[in-house]
């Protein structure tokens, strides 16, 4: 299926560039480009601005993929390497997620606001949360993806343990996110998306920091 990709990544890409395209003559003079976290509208402008942000979201989506396929060609850890595929499909997905959001951002420009609420927004992210989690424990050490601190680059084994522990955390948080966000209103799915997020990023780097301080701490022991 990887070979497959390279192809793909550009029917998704350009998608929200066709969509704006067939939607363009319906579009008024000015359009909504920004809304709060309600969904609700709180700037316009001239619809050649949503091109514009259009054309550069479009431009990252297809960007972002080439450049995480082909990473691991400057990364200087030896592992780097078998980082390729993995880091591919992850990619891949982050492209889908990143045009899905621009033609919404576009939908939502022609209706004026949200329909659905942006707590579906917060749901898709929680997917795209548990699907890096999923593939997490498998990514070995390197500079461009994953928690790379200094602990964890220096010491193959801190990487390991800590990229274990936010694989699972990851895709368990991401998880309780979409569901959390789908089943509550607005306000309760903003708290728990920002509260659940800090919690995936903390824990793991504090769990990484213990990790360290209990290695140094026996390499002096001995």
């Amino acid at each position: 299926m990887n070979k497959y990709f390279k192809i793909l990544i550009w029917p998704i890409g350009l998608s929200p560039i066709i969509y704006l395209a067939v939607a363009w003559s319906s579009l008024p003079e000015k359009v909504a480009l920004h809304f709060d976290l309600k969904g609700n509208p709180d700037r316009y402008g001239d619809k050649t601005e949503l091109l514009v942000m259009v054309l550069v979201l479009s431009v990252m989506s297809i960007g972002l993929f080439f450049l995480l396929s082909n990473i691991y060609r400057i990364d200087p850890k030896k592992y780097a390497a078998e980082n390729k595929d993995r880091l591919k499909r992850l990619a891949f997905v982050i492209s889908i997620f990143m045009s899905a959001l621009s033609c919404f951002i576009i939908y939502s420009s022609i209706k004026a606001g949200f329909e659905l609420g942006v707590n579906y927004i917060f749901a898709g992210v929680g997917l795209l949360f548990c699907f890096i989690g999923n593939y997490m424990h498998n990514i070995k050490p390197n500079y461009f993806a994953g928690f790379r601190i200094p602990w964890t680059l220096n010491n193959e084994e801190n990487w390991r343990k800590t990229h274990l522990l936010g694989g699972k955390l990851w895709f368990a948080g991401g998880l309780m996110m979409a569901l959390v966000c789908l089943l509550s209103p607005d306000t309760i799915s903003i708290i728990a998306f920002f509260t659940i997020t800090t919690i995936m990023v903390i824990i793991p780097i504090v769990y990484s920091y213990r990790l360290y301080r209990a290695e140094r701490t026996l390499n002096k022991e001995h």
